[in-house]
């Protein structure tokens, strides 16, 4: 069998995954712990992030002609991806709260929704809320002023019943 016809699996795996992303975060991985990567593997599984170290051809090849081409300049040295077809702030989120706790693991560069950011702009990206704690605070202060509105209406009632 051709080395070819052995790697294609792996790009047609690759795009599939790419292929209804909403993005994708480039990390090195290297110089972490075993216990460190079980433990973060899993909290990406439990978040719906596909994360997978895959060779820096292999992504290159199905990347392109994709908004994920522009994570090519990136792709040096031992790098794992982690794909999100769901949250799109949840792989940049949670490598860098993990990066916190395991300082070998080094954000590289990603693509949210279509667009580029390098290292820093992945962890300015990472400080976005996910979509569900945003759409709690937005009713929490829709509800709020509707809350005390009928507090005070009720209060006014009581005081109009208690002169009666």
């Amino acid at each position: 069998m051709a080395k070819v016809e052995l790697k294609q699996p792996i790009v047609e795996e690759i795009k599939g995954l790419l292929a209804d992303a909403q993005s994708a975060v480039l990390v090195d991985y290297r110089g972490i712990t075993v216990e460190q990567d079980t433990a973060l593997r899993k909290e990406l599984r439990e978040a719906g992030v596909v994360y997978k170290v895959y060779k820096n051809t292999m992504i290159r090849l199905a990347s392109q002609g994709t908004d994920f081409e522009a994570l090519s300049p990136d792709l040096e040295g031992p790098t794992a991806i982690a794909i999100s077809s769901t949250d799109a702030t949840a792989p940049a989120r949670i490598l860098a709260k993990f990066a916190k706790t395991a300082p070998a693991l080094e954000l590289k560069s990603g693509v949210v929704e279509g667009t580029y950011y390098d290292k820093a702009g992945i962890q300015v990206i990472a400080t976005i809320p996910s979509r569900e704690e945003l759409l709690s605070k937005f009713l929490g202060s829709i509800q709020s002023p509707i809350a005390n509105f009928a507090r005070v209406i009720k209060q006014v009632a009581e005081s109009k019943e208690a002169e009666a």
